[in-house]
């Protein structure tokens, strides 16, 4: 009897420790255990757009892509999108659109400011953690149309160091002018300059049904095309959920661009990455104002961020189309 008692207690104690073990491991997630499914893993409902196929893009020669500006190139058919997502990350509104995303099982393509991802680092490896295609869209969004040759090498190029400095990780050889302002004096470096062919235009709204508006009669008059989001605007986080589900029901066709080499970076400026922000623990910076990208941003773009409504956007007793309200024009 005393043997069994013995392993009676010996058991129970091993089932305190187990679940003990079991609730701190809880306490504290691994990387792999962070929220939000991993990649791979999304199983597409009867409901969700899905993404229909991958394209591998060769950048060796330097393609451009994106018919507003570039006609030469043009590898979608018909009711096929691609969504691009510029200016980020963001902390209150990358999040949002993620999990719109993950909830349709589509992946997508973020062209990252160096200057936002090393502010908010934890977002920028989110994005790669759910598998999107992450390039680059400069240091501080410069127009580089209106830059020195010097200007522009050290935009670019600051810009991949620091995304891949927040990263800790390579990026896409995959590079989106801001104002979409191309500039002669760029050095391709073997990238892609991925242009636009729709603009949902959410920077002039903070309206998801204009924003949805906007996304849907381009496509509709393009047929299909390489869309352009900000993730750091408040009517996509808030609309997008709703966007995918009338593109779904619209019939159109989710592409996710990939390359097939990755982006080097040249050591000159990862150095001055490196003494400027030579701590690891970016994690600490204080999730402040987004910086004006330019006198002709909206005043929101500024406001500390704060959690959106994503499901239900609060209704409005006035126009809240800030570009309306201004100009009063669409």
């Amino acid at each position: 009897m005393k043997s069994v008692g013995v392993t009676a207690r010996w058991a129970l104690g091993a089932l305190v420790m187990g679940g003990l073990a079991a609730w701190l491991a809880g306490t504290e997630p691994s990387a792999a255990q962070q929220s939000g499914p991993l990649p791979g893993k999304c199983q597409p409902g009867p409901n969700a757009l899905g993404t229909s196929r991958v394209v591998e893009i060769d950048t060796t020669a330097g393609p451009r892509f994106g018919r507003q500006q570039y006609p030469d190139h043009d590898f979608l058919q018909d009711g096929e999108v691609v969504l691009t997502f510029d200016d980020g990350p963001h902390p209150a509104y990358t999040l949002p659109i993620l999990e719109a995303l993950d909830e349709h099982c589509i992946k997508a393509t973020f062209f990252m400011v160096g200057r936002q991802a090393l502010a908010f680092p934890k977002y920028a490896r989110e994005v790669g953690r759910r598998g999107h295609t992450i390039g680059t869209h400069t240091w501080s969004h410069a127009n580089l149309g209106r830059s020195s040759p010097e200007k522009v090498r050290s935009e670019i190029e600051l810009g991949i160091s620091a995304v891949q400095f927040a990263l800790n990780g390579t990026t896409a050889p995959f590079f989106r002018f801001p104002y979409l302002s191309d500039s002669r004096g760029a050095q391709e470096r073997e990238t892609a300059n991925i242009s636009i062919d729709v603009d949902s235009h959410d920077y002039r709204t903070r309206s998801p049904s204009r924003m949805m508006s906007n996304v849907l009669s381009g496509l509709q008059a393009k047929k299909k095309g390489i869309v352009l989001f900000h993730d750091i605007q408040p009517s996509t986080a808030q609309g997008l959920r709703q966007l995918l589900a009338e593109l779904k029901a619209r019939g159109y066709r989710i592409v996710h661009i990939r390359p097939k080499q990755t982006q080097s970076t040249v050591a000159e400026f990862d150095q001055r990455i490196e003494r400027a922000h030579g701590s690891p623990k970016l994690d600490a910076v204080a999730a402040g104002p987004v910086e004006r990208r330019a006198v002709t941003a909206p005043s929101w773009e500024t406001q500390a961020a704060r959690p959106v409504p994503v499901a239900q956007p609060r209704p409005r007793a006035r126009s809240d189309d800030w570009w309306r309200s201004v100009f009063g024009t669409n």
